[in-house]
């Protein structure tokens, strides 16, 4: 694994990582709408191997923090414009200094934390179906995760004066990210069923006494 290309770059091509057995697994996951968060008793189990890539990527004390399914197919086919994912999950609203604002999203508690633990953080996207060009792949902006925090109605020029790779993959490849890079992506020109579960890991303890909301169940 080049982990020296991921700390440069933000993004790395972990190619068939998942076996056969793992993609079914994952795939029988249900979710509630095409970007559902999931809190699945014995997720954890069924991550280990993204786990064990994470603990690679960002120290041995990686954990999976949240979960995410996102199903596009041809009725549910969205667009994404440029930006940085901004959020983590937490158990339960504490006031501390830089975490904020604060939003609830089905059902669990979303705050904006400071840059720095964003940066900490890794985000592996697991290939359940094939994305081809034509199938809204991600598009990622090299080494935007270096920016710091950029404004929404920055992101698409800041993302402009970087290398973009589009992130083709087949079933089983995982693509890891650094959390905060800029990236996006479009409506499926020729949509057909495209699972992708995104997991962020975290290998530090919060501020303040905030925790960690997990992804069990």
């Amino acid at each position: 694994m080049d982990v020296e290309a991921f700390r440069r770059d933000g993004a790395l091509r972990l190619a068939g990582l998942l076996s056969a057995t793992q993609v079914e697994a994952l795939s029988a996951l249900a979710g509630n709408g095409p970007g559902a968060r999931l809190r699945n008793a014995g997720l954890t189990t069924l991550l280990e191997t993204a786990t064990q890539a994470a603990k690679s990527l960002i120290g041995e004390a990686a954990t999976p923090v949240r979960a995410v399914l996102f199903d596009k197919t041809s009725e549910a086919n969205w667009a994404v414009a440029w930006h940085q994912d901004r959020t983590i999950v937490v158990r339960e609203r504490r006031e501390v200094d830089g975490f904020g604002p604060w939003s609830r999203k089905d059902g669990l508690q979303h705050v904006a934390p400071p840059i720095a633990v964003l940066e900490g953080m890794a985000t592996l996207r697991l290939h359940l179906d094939p994305c081809g060009a034509d199938n809204a792949p991600l598009k990622v902006a090299l080494g935007s995760h270096h920016l710091g925090r950029v404004s929404a109605g920055e992101a698409a020029a800041r993302a402009a004066k970087h290398p973009l790779m589009v992130c083709l993959a087949q079933v089983g490849d995982v693509w890891a990210y650094s959390t905060p890079i800029l990236h996006a992506s479009e409506r499926a020109k020729t949509p057909s069923r495209r699972r992708v579960l995104q997991v962020d890991y975290a290998a530090a303890a919060l501020a303040g006494g905030l925790q960690w909301a997990g992804i069990e169940g």
